[in-house]
């Protein structure tokens, strides 16, 4: 038996997605080697934001949605939400919650923020930029869905508190219906 047959989905997107942040923990490794935590943290952001549009164009095309479908909170939310099952392996660690009409919640459970703990082996935690929520800020963005969060990550939470948990209070754009 080939092993993509004897494989469910879940196992699949779990390897899969282990490979990928291999790849990037490597990356971010031999970046922080080359050119020190600032420059790492600068081209990580950079990374994270040239990739927002193309994932989510690709996941826009998949699902047959158009942008505008997002730009009210069940859109949005149902959106998110299909796509984190794929994008959001159990090894991550995380919770995402969508609370009516403008709220999405996160909190790293267990061990903890995955990356964070990547971070925290390479001894640069203190100075480390989040990069899995700033991609979720990217997404908002690149959708022109206004946002409010709490705590603000321009330090890593688990770095200063101990965990990383907080909120996105979404604002809409007007134009879009409510639901």
């Amino acid at each position: 038996m080939r092993l993509l047959e004897r494989m469910d989905k879940h196992d699949i997107k779990e390897i899969i997605s282990k490979c990928w942040i291999t790849h990037d923990g490597m990356w971010f490794a031999h970046t922080l080697s080359a050119h020190g935590i600032e420059e790492t943290n600068r081209l990580n952001r950079a990374a994270i934001r040239s990739m927002v549009p193309i994932e989510l164009n690709r996941f826009m095309k998949v699902m047959d949605v158009e942008k505008k479908e997002l730009l009210n909170f069940t859109g949005f939310s149902a959106f998110f939400s299909e796509v984190r099952e794929f994008l959001i392996p159990d090894f991550m660690n995380v919770l995402i919650q969508f609370e009516a009409p403008d709220r999405m919640l996160w909190q790293f459970t267990g061990k903890g923020c995955f990356a964070y703990n990547g971070v925290k082996q390479a001894n640069v935690h203190t100075r480390y930029l989040c990069g899995p929520l700033y991609r979720i800020q990217c997404w908002l963005e690149y959708l022109g869905i206004a946002y409010e969060m709490s705590p603000d990550i321009s330090v890593c939470t688990m770095a200063e508190r101990g965990n990383c948990s907080g909120r996105f209070q979404l604002t809409f754009p007007s134009s879009s219906p409510s639901s």
